[in-house]
């Protein structure tokens, strides 16, 4: 049987009542197979980033556990933004109904076109950062070091807790 490993997924919407989308990409999280849904961050308004002008965003941060390798994570991950009605090609930057990032899992580190873990966003975005230190502060991303201190490192401007 594989081992249960720690991951964490970033979860935003800025389209088609935002709160309720994040809320039930949550709870979408909680039914993947071989994963299990451990901690929900609080919900954060966040001003979006890019040259897009476009509503704002409402973010969180799931931690979950799971048998799933990270590709596997990441296909269920691109199944449920499909399921929730986002559309496989989509603008960059661009509002979105639901949008999963895989943050981290366990402590792998890769890069590649379909996969970079950790998320090499994380260091700048106060709303993955905020939610993320809520849960797991303590958590060291490998190469990019613990969630408290990157999170001190980066302003709280344009985010609020809902």
């Amino acid at each position: 049987m594989a081992p249960w490993r720690p991951a964490y997924v970033g979860v935003g919407s800025n389209l088609e009542d935002p709160q309720t989308q994040v809320l039930k990409a949550l709870g979408s999280l909680a039914r993947l197979p071989r994963t299990r849904l451990e901690l929900t961050s609080p919900l954060y308004r966040s001003r979006p980033l890019g040259p897009i002008s476009q509503p704002d965003f409402v973010n969180a941060v799931a931690g979950l556990l799971t048998q799933l390798e990270s590709a596997a994570l990441l296909e269920e991950l691109r199944a449920l933004e499909v399921a929730h009605g986002r559309p496989l090609l989509h603008e960059r930057w661009g509002p979105r109904v639901i949008d999963l990032d895989l943050l981290a899992y366990a402590r792998e580190r890769r890069r590649g076109p379909e996969l970079t873990l950790p998320h090499p966003g994380i260091p700048e975005r106060n709303f993955v950062l905020y939610p993320l230190a809520d849960i797991a502060p303590d958590l060291d991303l490998p190469g990019l070091g613990r969630v408290a201190e990157l999170a001190g490192r980066v302003t709280a401007e344009g985010l609020a807790r809902l």
